[in-house]
C-alpha cells in the first residue's frame, strides 16, 4: 500500500526490528540445516538473506521494495548457483523450497547427465516416504522442454525429468503456520526431507 521511499524511511524502525526477527530465524535455520548438512553451518544469516530492495533497471513495476523477505541457504551464500534451500515469507503467500531454480546450461546438461546415469538412484530420492510427504506434488520442471534435449530419446526411461530446466520441490506455509510455535521444527524437517535431492544436484555440478 506504502511501496515508496518517504514511506519507507518514516517506517525504517519497524523494517529494522522485523529484519532482525527474521535474521534471528535465519540463523536457527542455518543451525538446524547444519545438523544434515554441514557445509551450511558456516553461513552467516547476512550471506543468506536477500536485499528488500528491488532491481527495477529492467522492470515496468518501478516500486521500489519487495513485498517479501527471502533466504537462500546454499553452500557459499545466497550468490552461489547451487542448489539449496530456501525460505519465502510473506503475508498470505509464504513457503519454503529447495532444489536448483537456473542451472546454466553447463550446469544443466551435468544434472541431466546425472539423472540419466543414476535414474534408480533419483527415483529413490523422489520417491522416499518421507520425501513425498512433504512434496506430494513432486520435482517442479520450472517451464520443461515440451521435446526431449538434444541427446536423449524421448522413450528414454527418465525423460520426464530430463526434459526439466530448473528441479525444485516447495511446501506452502499458511500464516497460520508462520506465527506457530513449530515453525522452526517443521521447516528443519522439510528441509532435511530434501537434503538427498540437494545433494544429488550438487554432486552432478561439483
Amino acid at each position: 500500500k506504502n511501496n515508496n521511499k518517504p514511506w519507507f524511511d518514516n517506517n525504517r524502525k519497524t523494517y529494522e526490528m522485523v529484519k532482525a526477527d527474521f535474521s534471528s530465524f535465519a540463523e536457527k535455520l542455518i543451525q538446524g540445516i547444519a545438523t544434515f548438512d554441514p557445509p551450511i553451518g558456516q553461513l552467516t544469516a547476512k550471506e543468506c538473506i536477500f536485499r528488500i530492495n528491488k532491481d527495477v533497471r529492467f522492470s515496468k513495476d518501478k516500486s521500489p521494495y519487495k513485498t517479501n523477505m527471502g533466504a537462500s541457504f546454499t553452500n557459499g551464500g545466497k550468490k552461489i548457483n547451487a542448489a539449496g534451500y530456501y525460505f519465502h515469507l510473506e503475508p498470505g503467500a509464504s513457503f519454503l523450497a529447495g532444489g536448483f531454480y537456473m542451472p546454466d546450461a553447463n550446469q544443466l546438461a551435468q544434472i541431466r547427465q546425472e539423472i540419466d546415469y543414476n535414474f534408480d538412484e533419483w527415483k529413490s530420492i523422489i520417491e522416499n516416504k518421507s520425501f513425498k510427504k512433504h512434496f506430494p506434488e513432486g520435482v517442479d520442471g520450472v517451464n520443461p522442454l515440451s521435446r526431449p534435449p538434444k541427446g536423449y530419446e524421448a522413450d528414454n526411461p527418465a525423460i520426464h525429468y530430463l526434459k526439466m530446466k530448473g528441479f525444485i520441490v516447495s511446501q506452502a506455509i499458511s500464516d497460520k503456520e508462520l506465527t506457530a510455535t513449530a515453525l522452526l521444527k517443521n521447516t528443519t524437517v522439510a528441509f532435511k526431507a530434501m537434503q538427498p535431492l540437494i545433494d544429488f544436484l550438487n554432486r552432478a555440478t561439483s
